[in-house]
């Protein structure tokens, strides 16, 4: 993953829990970087090994820590570094939802060696659809989780989320039924 990922995790937990608990993270994961470098690739078992530490130092879930950061990465990382594509994604919630493969078309002239998520929608009513998530990166299902609540916060709506059937079942995506 990109450095930008493990910068909004560092971001994440010092805004909320200090700079003394992101240190203790560190150490805790085994991690062996003091600064990450927003366009420089790193192992995806860096940014898994943070996570974990901070569900252990945190003394959260680690579901819940990827849920906290789902939200963070839309309402601030997201906003930060791709406020402009935030904005060109749709004025609805649903509009957002339909162009999100060209926000991530977006993302890849930025980082052209990213290797984005897929999404398909299908409508079910005038604020509902499924929500199916393709990744070849497991174990981001509550991190998705938080990114489509924090898309709601971003609209000022209030979104239900729930993980109709996945990877866990033997699928090769997430599907979630999001209402509002």
């Amino acid at each position: 993953m990109y450095g930008i990922v493990n910068k909004a995790i560092e971001g994440l937990v010092t805004t909320n829990f200090g700079e003394e608990k992101w240190e203790t993270i560190l150490e805790e994961s085994g991690v062996d970087h003091d600064v990450f470098s927003g366009n420089e690739i790193y192992d995806d078992k860096i940014t898994f090994d943070l996570a974990i530490a901070a569900s252990k130092v945190l003394d959260m879930s680690l579901s819940d820590v990827l849920i906290a950061f789902g939200k963070y990465w839309v309402l601030i990382t997201a906003k930060k570094h791709y406020g402009s594509l935030m904005d060109t994604g749709g004025q609805t919630l649903r509009e957002f939802f339909t162009n999100l493969p060209n926000f991530h078309s977006r993302v890849m002239l930025l980082y052209p060696n990213i290797k984005p998520p897929e999404f398909d929608i299908e409508d079910i009513s005038e604020n509902e659809l499924k929500l199916k998530y393709f990744s070849r990166r497991e174990g981001l299902t509550d991190f998705v989780h938080g990114l489509i609540l924090g898309l709601g916060e971003a609209f000022d709506i209030t979104v239900e989320t729930h993980l109709i059937q996945g990877r866990k079942d033997g699928l090769p995506y997430d599907e979630f039924l999001v209402k509002w």
